[in-house]
């Protein structure tokens, strides 16, 4: 896979939980668990799988933090 994202963060799909139309993804990376959306239909034709090594994409221009 190439990809001109430079953020990629590889790790363990630890859980799936699937909705109406949008499955939540965990990765563990590190230690460190992120949380995806993606369609279900993504989730199928990709064949993701708990227990699975999986790579997160990050692409974005802004991180923002709030506290109120």
């Amino acid at each position: 896979m190439k990809i001109s994202a430079r953020n990629v963060l590889e790790g363990k799909i630890i859980e799936i939980k699937e909705g109406a139309t949008t499955s939540h993804i965990v990765l563990d990376v590190k230690g460190l668990h992120l949380r995806a959306s993606i369609t279900n239909e993504a989730v199928e034709e990709m064949g993701l799988k708990a227990g699975q090594t999986a790579s997160a994409v990050i692409k974005s221009s802004d991180v923002m933090i709030a506290v109120a």
